[in-house]
């Protein structure tokens, strides 16, 4: 049976390389093969970058033990992600991104269109990885939304995958029927972390800014990753990221992000499932 496959967009920068240590520690947990994606215009032009490509793919793996390939497609980075992933057994794309600044690059309105609509997870990361471990304590904002139920579902991957901490934050909210939602998460949130015995803490928010706070709180306890879960709009048919999502994404921690759709696709892993009502 083929290897499911961590994929890392290359584009020969220093984010891409961040990505890929991260990756690379991330392939070791789950077994998982590495391909590098490099995106042309032209597939014209891809000759010298193919050449630059199977020289990083053989450094990187004889380096640090693990396979890695390399492949080199047309089109938008934009347009080809997606498809390349859903094509080619990806387990998760990770992706580097330049913060505030290089947000349009990779999350801002442009590059939703790879996130969006994915049924692959992504993480983004700023830096590469700054401890032995990949993943201890992870954060998981929580509010009032249904789809918010489904991120459990990640949740209870990582902590498989990686023995993670489940660090759960939730706003403080004014509206009594917004709060009774908020709530209902709440409980169905402790069902089934206690089902599965992991370990987890409920931290709650004090203020509005939840991104921010959510952020900060982070810091705090040193998290090493954020989860967050695309929204759906209401008039809208697909997913987006709202100002809060971009603002994680984007932190200024410097703190790796998993995003996921709703709809993403858990069944690979198997082994357990956060539903109910």
């Amino acid at each position: 049976m083929e290897k499911d496959t961590l994929l890392v967009p290359w584009d020969f920068t220093e984010v891409a390389e961040y990505a890929l240590l991260h990756a690379i520690k991330i392939s070791k947990k789950l077994n998982n093969k590495i391909t590098l994606l490099h995106v042309v215009k032209s597939i014209k032009k891809g000759d010298e970058a193919q050449v630059q490509l199977n020289k990083d793919a053989k450094k990187y793996s004889d380096e640090h033990k693990v396979e890695i390939d390399s492949a080199i497609i047309e089109g938008s980075l934009f347009d080809v992600i997606s498809d390349y992933a859903a094509e080619n057994n990806v387990s998760i794309v990770i992706m580097g991104t330049h913060g505030i600044k290089g947000m349009q690059k990779f999350t801002g309105s442009y590059a939703l269109k790879v996130i969006v609509g994915s049924k692959i997870p992504f993480i983004v990361v700023q830096e590469a990885p700054t401890k032995p471990e990949i993943f201890k304590d992870v954060i998981l904002p929580l509010d009032y939304r249904i789809e918010a139920k489904q991120k459990l579902q990640w949740a209870l991957f990582l902590v498989k995958y990686f023995g993670v901490k489940v660090n759960i934050v939730v706003p403080t909210i004014k509206d009594e029927s917004l709060s009774k939602k908020l709530l209902g998460n709440i409980h169905f949130a402790e069902k089934i972390l206690d089902k599965y015995e992991v370990n987890y803490e409920i931290h709650k928010l004090e203020g509005s800014h939840v991104a921010e706070e959510a952020i900060t709180y982070a810091k705090k306890i040193d998290a090493d990753m954020v989860l967050i879960m695309t929204t759906k709009d209401i008039g809208l048919t697909d997913y987006v990221l709202g100002a809060q999502e971009q603002y994680i994404i984007a932190n200024p921690a410097r703190i790796p992000v998993m995003v996921v759709n709703p709809r993403t696709d858990l069944s690979r892993y198997g082994g357990f499932s956060a539903t109910g009502g």
